[in-house]
């Protein structure tokens, strides 16, 4: 074999394996990664989700214990999310959920915080706490209405 058919098979290794690589950072980053036990369908009602998506993950304490599996529109017009955790996992039924924004301007998740009751959540059941996700627009908003009455008087 020649110099240049070992450059070529060389490059074309080296292609494939760039190929696989962007494959894997692509489905890593897609959220496709989550590998947990799930089974346990939980329910959470938020009156704004802002950018959350379907397979955000869930996390308690850091650590990734589940995924959005959807969102939609309750009946009273407030955003219902459907979970699917660990089915391990015992949740006190005064546990919370809140939406949180990794970093300042990353994806967001739902984090829950354990509550101290000894009852568990069950299948299908609903988080009795949440906390929306915050807008940073709407603060801004807020922020610029306020200094503008300031101004007026």
């Amino acid at each position: 074999m020649n110099s240049s058919k070992k450059l070529d098979w060389f490059v074309g290794i080296f292609v494939l394996l760039g190929l696989g690589a962007m494959a894997t950072l692509s489905i890593s980053i897609g959220g496709a990664t989550y590998s947990g036990k799930g089974g346990l369908t939980l329910y959470a009602t938020f009156d704004e989700i802002g950018g959350l998506k379907d397979r955000a993950p869930v996390l308690i304490a850091g650590v990734k214990v589940g995924l959005v599996e959807s969102i939609h529109l309750s009946e009273d017009y407030r955003a219902k999310v459907r979970m699917d955790v660990d089915d391990t996992l015992v949740l006190p039924f005064d546990s919370s959920a809140s939406i949180r924004t990794a970093g300042l301007l990353g994806d967001q998740f739902i984090h829950i915080e354990l509550g101290a009751e000894e009852e568990a959540l069950k299948a299908g059941e609903e988080f009795a706490y949440t906390e929306d996700a915050l807008v940073i627009e709407s603060l801004i908003g807020k922020l610029v209405h306020n200094l503008g009455i300031e101004k007026d008087e």
